[in-house]
């Protein structure tokens, strides 16, 4: 067991180490050299020449583990490594011959251009044709292919920093090195497999630059011929079949190229109008990607004759490396295709967020009264929602049935113009997001300003809904014990509700789940909005025969509008209401013991168990157990479904982790100093003393580090910049005109 044990030990620490091991342990370099140079054998199989170039590329790259170099001092030893193996070659002639004769056979077999043409790029038609083969790629071992010379460069330079110490190389060393790898007749080859990866990839680029979809986005009617794709097509075969040194079609082909990628930039405009498309962002990046290879290639091909255009094969080469680095990256995929579709999102969201937010003492007072109609029509959900309960459904059932309860109420709500606690900061983070700029001084306070008037106006609408959610059950109440003789519910089940509202118990994690699902209600409705955009729905709904005949052509159009208008609001609810019903039968199917806890229900369910059980049960610990986690459940699931549409906005507009951080913890501190600039409604003296105390106070940049010392007088300006400039400006005109009189 003991020698199986270390066996096994020993075969890890090979499978760790790689096989520069088996070299390193030796201190002398000329050792090491005659034992790695001593295996070139061009008589070998393929695969085991393929084997000691990585071998020779590893001991190239070696970093012991632990060093006190720092990285550009590591790029000077790869250098001197190098240089130390072409001395010792030159110092060995015969070793050089063989060393030589197995490079060039090597490279002469690895045949075709996908060295240019694919290393790195993404190749599959569709996005998650791509992801599958980025995962595949994860899991499956690395093949060599003797067709394929991609394969063995992207295995010879596995670190993203090979590129950096490759760029280092000088002329004469990279001289010496084509010298030992290469003669004229690899050179003509390479040469024309160059051409070759201009002809593959400007075909790509054609393929997708004439496709509907990118036609639709750019400009419809122009005929195909006369797009720029067909004329890089015809540009690029007159440079390729003439001396690669013609200026005029060199001219010609780099201008078009231009051209073609400022198309997608065209096409990036025009995302806002038609949506936005996973798919078709991701068919955007892979022209951009093929446009920029293309422009490199073009750049080594056409090369000066007087020039060894070693430099530009130098940044060919390492920028192969690098875009090889950043294709296998998965989550690199995800970010670059989803970062467009979340800001696109979050700006559509951001136009419906706009209304409820109260941006002054009358925009609260309104949010107030529609809360105050939510709590109402919330009332008669929560006691449907007890007598479901009652009915003993089984759980699929009992979810569907709930679904539907809260369905049918947010629906109406939305309807009435009413508001809804706790959804509203799903909806209005992102129209925070969207308003402001830089996170410097002034955008840090425009952040604090903007989240007090946005929460402020979540405090209005679950003040409204407690106000009237509470009296309105009750009323409720009291009208089903006159009519039918009894309770809501019994008493035990009144102390069972009571014990599970209870602060200490899951509520919190209840609550936090809640705003989890909110946020996720918010994303269905910014996808259903794109998906409407992206279908162009309204223009469907607009012009379709049967309708326009029924309604007429004015109410078709108005029912377009209205669709367009309100679809956001109808897939949020209709979400909303699927998440919170069904989330307790999921969490039940495995036997999780998960329940949500929305303020109003479980306000109005709080009432109803306190009439059940009698007016006495107001001075028991149980109920303000159970009344502070209605608190805290209002509390958690404001802060959650804040914390993350606020997250999601922020990452959608590419910030860097640090300045995320530093906002989020800004406006958490804010909250923690003063939380009435967050709940109660804003004063004009107040803004106005707060712009005052803005121009006293010098917010620092950012330090780099934590953060929180740059932050912290941003935290401290509350000010709402608009009001004071309107206060100042009110002065200074009644200055003037008592100096006039």
């Amino acid at each position: 067991m003991k020698y199986l044990f270390f066996k096994m030990l020993v075969v890890w620490r090979r499978m760790r180490h790689g096989m520069q091991a088996r070299y390193m342990d030796r201190q002398d370099v000329g050792r090491q050299l005659e034992a790695l140079m001593g295996r070139a054998d061009p008589a070998a199989p393929w695969h085991e020449r393929a084997n000691w170039m990585i071998d020779v590329a590893e001991w190239l790259r070696h970093r012991p583990a632990v060093s006190l170099l720092d990285r550009q001092a590591w790029h000077r030893v790869r250098c001197q490594r190098l240089e130390i193996l072409l001395d010792w070659l030159d110092q060995h002639r015969d070793v050089r011959r063989s060393v030589q004769n197995a490079l060039q056979k090597t490279l002469r077999e690895a045949t075709g251009p996908e060295l240019f043409s694919t290393t790195g790029l993404p190749h599959e038609p569709g996005f998650f044709g791509e992801l599958a083969e980025r995962l595949a790629r994860m899991v499956l071992p690395r093949h060599l292919s003797p067709t394929d010379l991609s394969s063995l460069f992207t295995a010879m330079f596995p670190d993203p920093d090979d590129a950096a110490w490759l760029l280092e190389l000088d002329n004469d060393l990279l001289a010496r090195l084509w010298k030992l790898l290469a003669d004229d007749g690899i050179s003509h080859m390479y040469w024309q497999q160059v051409e070759e990866a201009i002809t593959y990839l400007t075909t790509t680029v054609i393929a997708d630059g004439i496709s509907p979809a990118f036609r639709q986005r750019l400009e419809p009617k122009m005929p195909m011929r006369a797009t720029p794709f067909l004329a890089l097509r015809r540009e690029m075969e007159a440079w390729l079949r003439g001396h690669p040194h013609d200026q005029g079609a060199l001219r010609s082909v780099r201008m078009l190229v231009a051209v073609c990628h400022a198309q997608t930039d065209r096409i990036y405009a025009h995302l806002d109008e038609y949506g936005v498309s996973v798919s078709l962002v991701y068919r955007v990046e892979r022209m951009r990607a093929h446009l920029q290879r293309i422009g490199r290639l073009i750049d080594v091909r056409a090369a000066a004759p007087g020039e060894s255009g070693a430099g530009r094969v130098q940044l060919l080469l390492a920028d192969l490396i690098s875009a090889h680095h950043n294709r296998g990256s998965v989550r690199g995929l995800m970010r670059r295709s989803f970062a467009l579709l979340a800001r696109k999102m979050v700006e559509r969201n951001a136009d419906h967020g706009e209304r409820a937010i109260a941006r002054d003492r009358a925009g609260y007072r309104k949010v107030l009264k529609g809360g105050l109609l939510g709590g109402a029509v919330m009332a008669g959900a929560a006691l449907l929602k007890i007598t479901l309960a009652k009915l003993g459904m089984v759980h699929f059932f009992e979810g569907a049935a709930a679904s539907l309860n809260y369905a049918v109420s947010f629906l109406l709500i939305a309807a009435l113009g009413g508001v809804l606690a706790t959804r509203q900061p799903a909806v209005t983070a992102p129209a925070l997001a969207s308003r402001m700029g830089e996170l410097d001084a002034d955008g840090m306070r425009g952040l604090l300003a903007e989240s007090g008037r946005m929460l402020r106006s979540q405090s209005a609408g679950i003040f409204g809904n407690l106000l009237a959610v509470v009296p309105v059950t009750a009323a409720l109440c009291a009208i089903g014990w006159f009519a039918l003789g009894a309770a809501p519910m019994s008493a035990e089940q009144a102390h069972a509700m009571l014990a599970s509202l209870s602060v200490v118990g899951p509520t919190p994690l209840y609550a936090a789940l809640t705003g989890v699902l909110l946020w996720l209600a918010s994303l269905a409705a910014g996808f259903a909005d794109n998906w409407f955009a992206l279908r162009r729905v309204r223009e469907v709904v607009a012009n379709h025969r049967r309708l326009k005949h029924a309604l007429g052509p004015l109410r078709a159009e108005r029912c377009a509008g209205w669709l367009e208008r309100n679809v956001a609001t109808i897939a949020g609810s209709l979400a909303l209401a699927l998440l919170l019903g069904m989330a307790p039968v999921l969490a039940a199917f495995f036997s999780l013991p998960l329940d949500i806890r929305q303020v109003t229900l479980a306000a109005g369910t709080l009432a109803a168990a306190v009439f059940s059980l009698g007016w006495q049960s107001l001075g028991t610990p149980e109920f303000w157990l159970a009344g502070g986690g209605v608190a805290l459940t209002a509390l958690l699931s404001v802060a959650v479904a804040f914390a993350c549409a606020l997250a999601l906005a922020l990452r959608s507009r590419d910030l860097p982790r640090r300045v995320r951080r530093r906002a989020m913890r800004a406006v958490l501190r804010r909250f923690v100093v003063a939380p009435g600039f967050f709940i109660l409604p804003e004063r004009a003296d107040a803004a106005a003393h707060d712009e005052d105390a803005d121009d006293d106070e010098d917010v620092g940049p950012d330090d780099g580090g934590d953060g929180d010392d740059a932050a912290q007088p941003a935290e401290e300006a509350l000010a709402e910049p608009a009001t004071g400039a309107r206060g100042k400006g009110r002065e200074a005109l009644e200055e003037e005109l008592r100096r006039l009189a």
